[in-house]
């Protein structure tokens, strides 16, 4: 995430906060994409919801390769739609869609599709680093804000424990923790 410009974590911060803050949703407590989703109106699909989608390409997407693809977010006129992946384990649903739903929120352009007569009918997507690690940002802070880390450190939850309140993986929990340096904090100040 070297790529975000100075201040945009703090900004990050402030914004989950604020997210929070109108759908009520304490710092301590799990922030359920749905609810992200319906407060920027955005409609959340599994691919089986997708007009026109073939059964060929739900086989592709749910039984032979259900591990190529996590989520996608898409604006069809004025609607925003991201269709994700379900076959995924439920904590990483989460985090998948929360990055999608991050996109909307920074008002990003969706990545382009290409497709290549080329490459046998193969597609290939643009690909904005920036805006990439600036969704991640934004979403893993809406999942796990500093402040609500702080108190669970405090309160000697473990990774397991943080992981299981938010609704995440471990592994996204312990980048957090790392990430905002709560742990860090808590050692210099108490020992």
């Amino acid at each position: 995430m070297n790529t975000l410009e100075r201040g945009f974590k703090s900004w990050a911060e402030r914004t989950s906060l604020a997210f929070r803050k109108e759908l009520g949703v304490p710092v301590d407590a799990r922030l359920m994409p749905e609810q992200i989703a319906e407060y920027l109106g955005v409609e959340l699909w599994t691919p089986n919801q997708v007009p026109g989608m073939t059964k060929e390409l739900l086989n592709q997407l749910l039984k032979i390769d259900p591990w190529g693809w996590s989520a996608a977010g898409v604006q069809v006129h004025d609607r925003g739609i991201v269709v994700y992946n379900p076959r995924h384990s439920q904590a990483r649903q989460v985090s998948d869609i929360t990055h999608e739903l991050a996109h909307f929120i920074l008002d990003r352009q969706p990545a382009k599709i290409i497709l290549s007569a080329d490459l046998d009918g193969m597609s290939m997507r643009s690909f904005n680093q920036k805006q990439e690690d600036e969704a991640n940002c934004l979403a893993w802070t809406l999942l796990l804000p500093r402040e609500g880390l702080m108190q669970a450190k405090r309160r000697r939850l473990t990774l397991e424990q943080i992981a299981e309140q938010y609704g995440v993986t471990k592994s996204l929990a312990a980048y957090r923790i790392n990430a905002t340096g709560v742990e860090r904090q808590l050692k210099a100040r108490f020992g």
